[in-house]
């Protein structure tokens, strides 16, 4: 089929290594960028961010720190990291490197402020050095888009998309040019030939390595691990849905505790990518799905993950994992014997549902809403499976499946404006 290349593109760029989340890890990157720039470690630190940044970095684990917050992570990137790393620019962190960021810290020479006005994902770190120098960068619209660079106030690099590891080769999804649309995703992940689509399974790789780190310790709330042993006990059943929603809760647990283990991330979150890759692969193995079919599913998931993502911008009101998880309900179905119709039911069934469910910050109660939209999303698809879908006589739903979408990216993106507010205003008087 006509743009094959340039679907397999989009998926090279948006579903990518993270290693933690990602609104601070982008923090932390940006911060290593000025250092660098700077020529040397700086002696103070100025970060200013927008507002849903600040609303997704307050609450998370850092990895190796054993700490919450933007305020570390600028730090770390102040003494630690190489920019090139891109999301994963805290890839082998020591002791040596957390000391010194935590005495920054203590020592206040990290402050961290509200960039008023700012598009949605905007980050701003200045490093001050030595005689009067500064040096700032400036990532805006994706998490590793560095978008400009300053030393002394001389803009020296100004570009749409710095050349990392994340998109070398693909570029940024502004120059990936598709025509998304679940009909045309659904034609070319049911017939692209399966060995031009097999670096797929590297999500499940990383993202199943997590799960199993999230299965076996204690961390954040213990969501996927106490459902599992739900299950090991009897009190819950050992059937798809709690095995799906069990093994990708435990990875998020993992994952909003700080492990020090990357993810595959879809549309700039660890966690969406989580919710598009693990409940697909836990389906599929109890299916004995063979690895073509679990590609063309993780396929499927993750890019009509991409495709509603973009109606409602990187970071919004709405929780993200409820748009992941409308994908691995389309995977799921896949796997299940469904069709395209299947398929559209199937979102159409999660959009009528679970609409409305906050993002209040990137958190440990993260991994009850992953696991909300995980079970949500296979019921959506056992009911497609079967011809039940809910009626566009009801709220949002239309009879076009894209009419739908729509609508759902015009509340999130739109809608919920205020919501995003006040929210914010909540998180940051809290004593």
């Amino acid at each position: 089929m006509q743009n094959t290349q340039a679907y397999i593109d989009l998926l090279k760029s948006e579903v990518i290594p993270a290693l933690g989340c990602t609104e601070p890890i982008a923090v932390a990157l940006a911060v290593a960028k000025a250092r660098e720039v700077l020529g040397e470690e700086p002696r103070h630190v100025k970060l200013l961010v927008s507002a849903n940044i600040c609303k997704n970095g307050m609450g998370v684990g850092i990895p190796s720190t054993g700490t919450i917050g933007l305020p570390i992570a600028a730090a770390l990137g102040a003494v630690y990291g190489n920019s090139s790393d891109c999301l994963e620019v805290l890839n082998g962190l020591d002791n040596k490197a957390v000391n010194k960021a935590k005495e920054l810290v203590r020592e206040n020479r990290v402050n961290v402020g509200i960039k008023k006005d700012a598009e949605k994902l905007y980050i701003e770190a200045i490093c001050y050095g030595t005689n009067d120098n500064k040096s700032k960068a400036i990532i805006t619209t994706r998490h590793s888009n560095i978008s400009r660079i300053e030393f002394n106030d001389e803009a020296l690099e100004c570009s749409t998309e710095i050349k990392t590891s994340e998109n070398e080769n693909t570029g940024s999804i502004n120059k990936v040019v598709v025509p998304l649309s679940v009909s045309s995703i659904f034609t070319f992940a049911t017939t692209v030939p399966y060995n031009q689509i097999k670096f797929i399974h590297k999500t499940v790789d990383y993202n199943y390595a997590i799960a199993q780190e999230g299965l076996l310790n204690d961390y954040g709330l213990m969501v996927g691990k106490k459902l599992k042993e739900f299950v090991d006990r009897g009190i819950l059943s050992d059937d798809i849905m709690n095995q799906a929603m069990s093994l990708t809760a435990a990875a998020s647990d993992a994952r909003m505790a700080g492990s020090i283990l990357p993810v595959m991330s879809n549309s700039g979150s660890g966690n969406q990518g989580l919710t598009a890759t693990l409940p697909v692969y836990s389906v599929a193995k109890r299916l004995n799905s063979n690895n073509e079919q679990i590609a063309r599913a993780l396929v499927l998931s993750h890019l009509i993950s991409i495709h509603i993502k973009m109606y409602l911008g990187r970071l919004s009101a709405l929780c993200g994992c409820i748009v992941a998880a409308a994908g691995s309900g389309c995977g799921v179905c896949y796997l299940m014997g469904g069709g395209e119709k299947e398929m559209e039911y199937t979102i159409k069934n999660m959009i009528g549902n679970v609409t409305g469910m906050i993002c209040d910050g990137a958190k440990a109660g993260c991994a009850l809403k992953v696991s909300s939209g995980v079970g949500s999303a296979i019921q959506a698809a056992l009911l497609a499976l079967e011809g039940v879908v809910i009626s566009s006589n009801d709220g949002i739903i239309e009879d076009d499946v894209e009419k739908t979408i729509r609508n759902l990216g015009e509340i999130g993106s739109k809608g919920m404006t205020q919501t995003d507010d006040l929210l914010l205003q909540i998180m940051v008087s809290k004593k």
